[in-house]
């Protein structure tokens, strides 16, 4: 399954340039793991990187405008990063599978003389079989420019290999392309540059790159979950994945069970005994064929309702059934999963999440935000990372294990929560250390 190894990101809001993993300009930083988890205390930029995320998905099924537009983000000018005249830029390195080569994804959006943002460069990096090179197959500027057709067959390269490109200098490539690689691509020029290149490019069968990462990042699972939305009566048929807001639980369930039953009784047995004072999980099938989540508790005769259970139990369930989808998403994004949660079931889930990205072959990687301690125990310090607040008021990143005072404790046996709550993970107090 298709990995991410990296994400920079430029000039949106508090994160005025931060990196996460592995990139083109950084081969010796090891790539992000099959699980992460951003922690920081509030206004330190977690909901912001979020969103950075969330995004990039609403540009590429809405277009640049749109996407600036929707989720209460207000537009471009109060998405940029305040002080700051350059363009909102993302960078993203992902594999396909394990032995693919990896490709690059460049993107940078700033607005016309009219006001509208629209896309200045985007571009698709990859190195070629053979050749420690990354070669492009996808420059655009402003719509218009460079791509190359057809596919290569995969080939391993060594993780060393380090001839990169800067960002800097892609945003300025109409002035260093090379007139090889003009000469093997064709010119393109796109109707609408407010739109992304690989959503128009990748859904023509020519592309089979563009496309793999155009339908990759259309697959992301970004969580909005809420539990009012989760409680509604199925109205439609049966759905096989879960909405970003939880508001199709019951047509998932549906489909479930018409798809997989046998498999769906034991998934509901399954997630019974991970819910604390859970019983029993089971279906009802109303006479309008609707169907029912219906929850024992152990306390009571008789059973609730989805409609009648609480925030965190409703919560749990959506998340663990997330887990089970047969056609999983190959990355999981959700913010501060612990609202609502008290400790013991912060917990349970944390674990149910660790252990779904780094032991279930064909498993999501997940990618959580948090400021909650207990979701830390567990984890290793590689897969955490600290986003603090600078003297100058945009966001700095920092990954758990670069502390070798929190790598050493760490091997004690201290877990990463108690070490959160006494500071030793704050970066202010890793820099007096």
């Amino acid at each position: 399954m298709a990995k991410i190894e990296g994400f920079r990101v430029m000039n949106f809001g508090v994160l005025e340039e931060i990196q996460l993993g592995k990139l083109r300009n950084t081969p010796e930083v090891a790539p992000l793991t099959p699980l992460t988890a951003v922690i920081g205390k509030n206004g330190a930029g977690k909901s912001t990187l979020f969103d950075a995320f969330g995004f990039l998905a609403d540009a590429l099924k809405h277009g640049v405008e749109e996407a600036c537009d929707m989720r209460g983000r207000g537009g471009f000018n109060k998405i940029r990063t305040l002080g700051q005249t350059g363009p909102i830029a993302f960078e993203v390195s992902y594999r396909e599978h394990g032995k693919a080569r990896p490709i690059t994804y460049g993107l940078s959006i700033d607005v016309d003389d009219t006001g509208r943002p629209y896309v200045c460069n985007e571009w698709l990096l990859q190195k070629r079989i053979g050749q420690k090179h990354n070669a492009p197959f996808l420059l655009l500027e402003s719509g218009e420019g460079f791509v190359c057709t057809g596919d290569e067959k995969v080939a391993e390269v060594p993780d060393n290999d380090s001839d990169y490109y800067d960002i800097e200098d892609l945003i300025q490539f109409s002035e260093r392309v090379s007139a090889a690689f003009k000469k093997e691509a064709e010119v393109v020029k796109l109707q609408d540059n407010r739109k992304l290149g690989i959503a128009t490019l990748g859904a023509l069968q020519q592309h089979p790159r563009i496309s793999q990462f155009r339908h990759f990042i259309e697959s992301w699972y970004l969580s909005y979950f809420d539990p009012n939305a989760a409680r509604a009566l199925p109205l439609a048929g049966p759905q096989r994945h879960l909405s970003a807001s939880g508001d199709n639980l019951g047509n998932v369930v549906q489909f479930m069970e018409r798809e997989h039953p046998k498999k769906f009784r034991e998934i509901l047995a399954r997630i019974a005994k991970k819910i604390p004072g859970i019983d029993k999980i089971a279906t009802l099938r109303t006479p309008d064929d609707r169907l029912l989540l219906r929850f024992n508790d152990k306390g009571f005769k008789d059973p609730f309702y989805a409609q009648q259970m609480s925030n965190g139990t409703l919560k749990v369930f959506a998340y663990l059934l997330l887990l089970e989808d047969p056609e999983p998403s190959p990355f999981v994004c959700i913010e501060e999963p612990e609202n609502g949660l008290y400790h013991e079931l912060v917990e349970i889930l944390a674990g149910e999440f660790h252990d779904y990205a780094t032991e279930r072959q064909g498993g999501s990687q997940i990618f959580i935000t948090t400021h909650q301690p207990n979701f830390l125990d567990g984890l290793q310090p590689e897969e955490i990372w600290v986003l603090d607040k600078g003297k100058d008021g945009y966001s700095t990143i920092r990954r758990g294990s670069d502390n070798p005072l929190v790598r050493n404790l760490v091997k004690e046996e201290l877990p990463l929560g108690d070490l959160w709550r006494s500071g030793y993970l704050d970066a202010k107090q890793s820099d007096a250390l």
